[in-house]
């Protein structure tokens, strides 16, 4: 959002928690929706892949910590500074997760992060998610950057951000802990009025 001075205008303070989290349209037949409680069996899945705990630090131990974690996202949508929406079909369960961490509204920034359980890899989801959450971000929340960040080891995740339109940016030494150790990332970022 830019001023009519030229200037970017800051995010108001209630533009995520005076509305409710909206269900945003994916291609075929997907939606991303907010988590609910019978999504807990999901996170257990992800707290048990391998591939989620090796790029996302991600356990969960039981359905009491699973319903916390989701009890959580609903906090961070209201205290405006996460959004975390389920990928799933209309009326299934959650398939996967991408969200936006670290928001901060006057700063117009925030960082996407997502997983998807093995069943939904491969076709193209995880980009459809991300170029998806970003469009909402940057036009209809007024957010001016959004990064995309990911272990060098991970050229899974560099393919999602370039697919989904993230210019790489460069690199960051010894920027994530992982379970093997520190790990250099990437980052890929995409400013308001970049093309899609």
């Amino acid at each position: 959002m830019i001023s009519s001075a030229g200037i970017p205008d800051v995010v108001p303070a209630g533009r995520m928690a005076d509305h409710e989290q909206p269900v945003l349209d994916l291609p075929g037949g997907l939606e991303l929706r907010p988590w609910r409680t019978g999504d807990a069996d999901a996170l257990l899945s992800a707290g048990l892949d391998p591939a989620i705990r090796q790029w996302n630090l991600f356990t969960v131990a039981d359905h009491a910590e699973a319903r916390a974690r989701i009890a959580r996202m609903h906090e961070r949508w209201r205290a405006e500074t996460g959004a975390v929406w389920a990928v799933a079909r209309p009326g299934g369960p959650a398939a996967g997760l991408i969200g936006l961490n670290d928001v901060d509204l006057a700063g117009g920034g925030a960082e996407i992060v997502y997983w998807l359980l093995p069943a939904a890899r491969g076709g193209g989801v995880a980009v459809a998610a991300t170029r998806r959450l970003a469009r909402w971000a940057l036009a209809d929340l007024g957010l001016h950057r959004l990064r995309l960040c990911h272990s060098t080891a991970n050229p899974a995740s560099c393919r999602v951000a370039q697919k989904a339109g993230f210019t790489f940016e460069g690199t960051q030494r010894s920027a994530l802990l992982h379970a093997d150790g520190w790990h250099d990332q990437h980052l890929h970022a995409r400013v308001a009025g970049d093309p899609e």
